[in-house]
């Protein structure tokens, strides 16, 4: 039975770009909304005067009290499990939700048939694949957004006038934590490897959490076979009667597979007579760019199209169609025959990690905040395609010390300054380490908050050190 808002006492507990739409959506359907929020910022008050217009209850500076009467918790994802409200809540017994969880328990509700989700996770990837999913759903003629983390609110694409055939969907561990209901139509984990560690309190915890993508799933669990710890999840999953395992490979596909054949992107897993047939989708330059683990992104997008019936065509036409956002693995400019390339969306080290294999010879410039993360693995891996180093940031110790244990004949540059003036510094060292055929790629491996205010202004400024270089 659809859950019965009407005068019931919700608490949506945090506010910004999930808490908001929450509460007013609930408002709307006729419960007693109360928000609370650690937070008592300028921000804050503007969102809080905004809902209370409405006629919402709002509790800035505490978030740690349940309010008196409360029967269900809507929360942000990024709060993290443990809080003192959780808990209060769990000893009340009361239910506690994602936004995510809100949205699936509303689709559907006015009376339209609800739009089936092809959802995507993992620890690198997720909205590139998501973006280029949306891009051939649409080549295929289907009403389609990319939602969740990106695009289109989830919240709005449920509850607004807009009608969908099928959603493409993005999803964080954080969100999937608090999402016990999801059924997705088909989805995929793109890869595992350690991160929010300290969100989730173990890589136990926050595996069995994007595992819970797979849960219920009604056609095809896709997962990357060259990362085991996607198809065991696949394996644990409680799914529907005829739901398929596909994997995909940047190798040749087996039965069942999508892989890569003489740089033909193709398909044995949604074709008739597996063992013998297999279909081609698209050449592996119809992706942007041809990086080996953007051709992954691709196969999984094109995994979860084709679960949903979509042609070859559409999936070559999407392809061609993509274009990926800014600062995930971009041209920016060449420089003397120096390629210069912004990956800044490289905030861990499996993201780099994949960055870096891209490329035979780098000048890698790397550093930010290590968010617990250590890097031996990283540079071990690398250090035959090393030029040369270029290190900012505040943990940039930990990378040069790594260098310095795995990879001690790579040139490396140490700046000690944490201003946003040194990537420029560290752009003009690139360049003088590097030769004619390298590629200088940022590839930070770190978060970026010790030096710029995210990712993309890191990428920004990068960019425009380069810019002028060539001028």
């Amino acid at each position: 039975m659809p859950f019965d808002f009407q005068g019931k006492h919700v608490t949506v507990a945090g506010l910004g770009v999930s808490g908001v739409p929450a509460a007013k959506v609930l408002h709307g359907l006729g419960a007693r909304v109360t928000v609370v929020n650690d937070g008592d910022d300028e921000r804050a008050r503007a969102q809080a005067a905004d809902l209370e217009a409405l006629g919402v209850t709002v509790r800035l500076g505490d978030g740690a009290t349940l309010p008196e009467g409360t029967e269900l918790i809507v929360t942000a994802p990024g709060w993290k499990p443990d809080k003192p409200l959780f808990t209060a809540a769990h000893e009340a017994g009361v239910p506690v939700w994602g936004d995510v969880e809100l949205a699936w328990r509303l689709r559907g509700r006015d009376g339209r048939e609800a739009a089936p989700w092809l959802a995507v996770t993992g620890t690198n990837g997720k909205t590139t694949t998501v973006q280029m999913l949306a891009s051939i759903l649409k080549a295929a003629g289907l009403r389609t957004a990319a939602v969740g983390n990106i695009g289109v609110s989830l919240l709005d694409a449920v509850t607004g006038d807009e009608e969908y055939d099928v959603l493409a969907v993005e999803l964080s561990s954080y969100q999937l934590h608090w999402a016990p209901s999801l059924r997705a139509h088909s989805a995929v984990v793109l890869n595992l490897a350690p991160d929010h560690l300290d969100w989730h309190g173990s890589m136990e915890a926050y595996a069995a959490d994007k595992g819970r993508i797979y849960e219920g799933n009604r056609v095809a669990c896709v997962y990357n076979v060259a990362d085991k710890a996607t198809e065991d999840l696949v394996r644990e999953a409680d799914v529907e009667e005829g739901c398929r395992a596909v994997g995909f490979t940047l190798g040749s596909p087996a039965p069942s597979q999508l892989g890569v054949v003489d740089g033909i992107l193709v398909d044995r897993a949604f074709v008739e007579d597996r063992q013998k047939n297999a279909q081609e989708l698209a050449e592996v330059t119809d992706v942007d760019p041809p990086a080996p683990h953007n051709i992954a992104n691709a196969l999984a997008a094109a995994g979860l199209a084709r679960a949903f019936g979509v042609s070859a065509a559409a999936v070559r036409d999407g392809l061609r169609a993509f274009t990926p956002d800014a600062h995930r693995i971009a041209h920016v400019a060449d420089v003397d025959g120096v390629a210069y390339v912004d990956d800044s969306k490289a905030t861990n080290t499996h993201a780099a990690e994949a960055s870096l294999a891209a490329y035979e010879s780098i000048v890698w410039i790397a550093g930010g905040l290590a968010k617990g993360a250590t890097f031996d693995e990283l540079v071990t891996g690398a250090a035959k395609g090393l030029r040369g180093a270029v290190l900012i940031g505040a943990d940039r110790a930990l990378i040069r010390e790594a260098l310095a244990r795995h990879a001690p004949e790579v040139p490396v540059v140490d700046l000690d300054r944490t201003d946003t003036g040194a990537m420029l510094q560290a752009v003009r060292e690139a360049q003088r380490l590097a030769r004619p055929g390298d590629t200088v790629l940022l590839a930070p491996a770190c978060a970026s908050m010790d030096m710029f205010t995210n990712y993309n202004k890191r990428g920004d400024a990068f960019a425009e050190a380069v810019r002028e270089l060539g001028a």
